[in-house]
């Protein structure tokens, strides 16, 4: 399967989840050919680049009028991965994928999801409610925010006297640790 990366900022997590599927034999029934961005200075193309794979950036209106649609066509693609994109995904695109796009989430959903809640505002918002826990949650994506199936959550401790970057690193070594396993599963049964 042909498995399309989408990605806002630095684009870790796609470089993590390309470089555990290069490595691994187990799993070259898929791949991943191209990365999109919607932001042309994200430092996901520098990692891109580094890889060896295509990517490219769209403005919104571009995933709105179907030119990400007939990219992600001329590629050959049959699902999406969400590796810390923020823009909400296009019925078009939910359409034409139908089950087949999954996003990472830095939090243990239902809690501290939907729009506006990514990266260190999701974790600030863990510490200044006190959580004792917190996590990754991997789900289906549909027309809401954060509100698809949920697929496979991962835990950690928030302590005490963590801040939210002491959160962040804990989420962050869980998705490198968990995402391109979840990855591997969903897509392989389908």
């Amino acid at each position: 399967m042909k498995i399309a990366l989408f990605a806002s900022g630095s684009g870790s997590n796609a470089e993590n989840i390309i470089a555990c599927f290069r490595a691994r034999h187990d799993v070259q029934l898929i791949e991943f050919p191209l990365i999109v961005s919607n932001k042309a200075d994200a430092f996901v193309h520098e990692r891109a680049r580094k890889l060896g794979v295509p990517s490219f950036t769209f403005g919104k209106a571009d995933f709105d009028n179907g030119a990400v649609l007939r990219l992600l066509q001329q590629y050959g693609i049959d699902g999406i991965v969400l590796a810390g994109f923020l823009l909400k995904v296009p019925d078009t695109l939910l359409q034409a994928f139908p089950d087949r796009i999954i996003n990472i989430h830095p939090a243990l959903l239902p809690k501290f999801g939907g729009k506006g809640m990514y990266g260190s505002h999701v974790h600030e918002a863990v510490v200044a409610n006190h959580e004792t826990e917190s996590g990754i949650t991997i789900h289906s994506v549909n027309e809401h925010y954060d509100e698809g199936a949920i697929i496979f959550q991962a835990r950690c401790p928030v302590l005490p006297t963590d801040t939210a970057d002491d959160v962040a690193a804990k989420v962050h070594a869980l998705e490198y640790a968990h995402f391109p396993e979840v990855i591997a599963q969903f897509f392989e049964k389908k």
